[in-house]
Formats: C-alpha cells, structure tokens, sequence
C-alpha cells in the first residue's frame, strides 16, 4: 500500500509513551462478583478482541456496565486523571502511517455523506501500548484488539496487534501488511458510520428485545459484516482518489486476515470445534464476501447486511 501522500489526521491521542497506560495513579479494576467478568468470560473476550469489533464487552451484554447504569454492583471504576498523552499526529513510522489512514478514511467518508445531504465527524483514535483508559468503555487491553467504543466515539488501538496480526494470523507479508492496517482501521471506522447513521443504537434495542443470546448473536454478526462492507466501500472510493496506492497483494492480504479472524477459525483453533450460534462476527467466508461487496460496489446499500437474505 502507498500512503506517503495520505493526508494525515490530527485526531489522535497518543499514549504509547505512558508507563501507566493512560489510567492515573489508581488504574482501574474488572468488575468482581454480581454480574462481573470471571476468567472464562476474560478469556472469551480476547478470543472476540482478536475478531476485530465493537468493545467486546458490549457483546456479553456489559451495557449497564458500560453507562453507569443499574445498581452499581460490578460496575468498572475508572481513574479519570490524565496520563501522558500527545495529541495530533504522530511523527514516527507506525503513527504517521494510522494517521495517513485516518486522514484518508475521514476525507472519503465527508465525500460519501455530502453526497447523500449528510454531515460527517470522524473519530479519534487512541494509540496505547498495553492497557489504557477506554473512557465510557471501562479499560482498554491489548488482549482485547483493536475496538470502537461507541459512547465516546473513539476507536483504541494498540500498535502491537498489527504485529501480532502477521506472526499469529500469518494475514500479510511485507508491504500488504500496510494495506492490513488500513482494512482494520477501516473497519473500525465502519462502526463509527454505523453510530453516525442510529444503526448500533438499533440493533443494541432488536438484541435487547431478541429473547435469546442466539439471536442476540445473529444481529452482532450482521453489524460487523456491515462493518467489513463499509471497509470495502472506503477501498473502493480511495482507490478512485489515489489510483494505484493498493499495491500487489494488499487485497489478499486483507482477505487472509479476515479468513484468520472469522469466528469458525478461532473456534476451530481455540477449542477444535465450532459453533455458529455463538457467532458474534461471522465466518471467515462471510467475512471476505461482504469485504469484497463492499470494495467491488462501493456505496452504502450494498453492505445492507439487516436485509440481506442470506450473508
């Protein structure tokens, strides 16, 4: 992938250089008993971190958690004290390159909602190293890969997952591992036009009302394969803006990843079977369909994922 002449964003809040991870003196905990997460339920979350989404968390069902609401009891307590933290983009290799992609992710999207009479408002991105503050999310963890957290508008990301992307997913080689960042960020920003468009509030209403964790499930998947299309759609509107920065091999690059992050292949890797009802992001065929859908289409009603008779 090209991206030196990206236009790069200043929506970033770097704190990979915070020995405390962004929380404060105080950090801040799980939540323990009445509701909390127990270590199986941690250990799933890194299992769904992996897949690439909305915060995990929000998908076993941590909406109280998350806002405040309900009691109280297991509810995360936040350190709200600033860590070290520097705004604006990044000047190192890493950094400059995920704001090249936010920038370019940004304009593409201001063009597609002017287009359709609508405004626009990228997200930030928060870049950390290990375990930072998630804001209304509660805490953010490289376990739990990169995530949008859709209170706050913010997408966390730790800089090592790209990397852990090429050793343990084997998803890109070389300079396709570039254009890799790009389909996860994307995908990320995805769900940021899902907020903007009232689609996440919907579907977390239709999962509420849904009667099952099953169907609950299905709805989750229908968001992040809409999420996978909206990162094809920005493929397809960047590649007519700046004609040959996808370069040999970045598409089957973003297509290996997204084999190796599809529910059946982690199911199949972590516990050597698998089962579709616990689906929370698709197959690995799904997801690498509606990619394609996206990038080859390249508007907004290709990826209606909620009408679509089959995925």
């Amino acid at each position: 992938m090209r991206y030196d002449d990206f236009r790069r964003s200043d929506d970033i809040d770097d704190r990979r250089d915070d020995s405390g991870g962004g929380l404060g003196g105080g950090g801040m905990g799980l939540p323990m008993g009445g509701g909390g997460l127990g270590i199986g339920t941690i250990i799933v979350l890194g299992i769904v971190g992996y897949a690439l989404g909305i915060d995990p968390r929000i998908l076993i069902g941590g909406a109280e958690i998350l806002t405040g609401g309900g009691s109280g009891q297991g509810q995360v307590q936040t350190d709200r004290r600033p860590g070290t933290v520097k705004k604006g983009a990044p000047t190192d290799e890493m950094g400059s390159m995920i704001s090249g992609i936010l920038g370019e992710i940004d304009d593409r999207w201001t063009e597609i909602f002017q287009a359709a009479g609508q405004t626009y408002t990228g997200p930030r991105i928060v870049l950390f190293r290990n375990v930072t503050n998630g804001g209304r999310c509660g805490m953010a963890q490289s376990a739990m890969g990169p995530f949008y957290c859709p209170p706050d508008r913010q997408i966390f990301l730790d800089t090592g997952f790209f990397r852990e992307v090429e050793t343990r997913f084997h998803g890109c080689q070389g300079s396709a591992c570039k254009f890799t960042a790009a389909y996860i960020i994307a995908h990320e920003a995805g769900h940021h036009v899902q907020n903007l468009l009232g689609i996440l509030p919907k579907v977390t209403a239709r999962q509420q009302a849904a009667g099952s964790k099953a169907a609950a499930n299905a709805l989750q998947v229908r968001v992040e394969l809409q999420a996978d299309c909206l990162s094809g759609v920005w493929v397809n509107h960047e590649a007519k803006k700046r004609p040959g920065f996808i370069e040999p091999g970045d598409i089957d690059g973003a297509l290996a990843t997204a084999s190796a992050i599809g529910d059946d292949t982690l199911q199949r890797q972590t516990t050597g079977r698998v089962v579709p009802d616990s689906f929370t992001h698709g197959s690995a065929e799904q997801r690498k369909r509606w990619f394609m859908t996206g990038y080859q289409q390249g508007t907004l009603k290709a990826c209606d994922t909620f009408g679509a008779a089959s995925l």
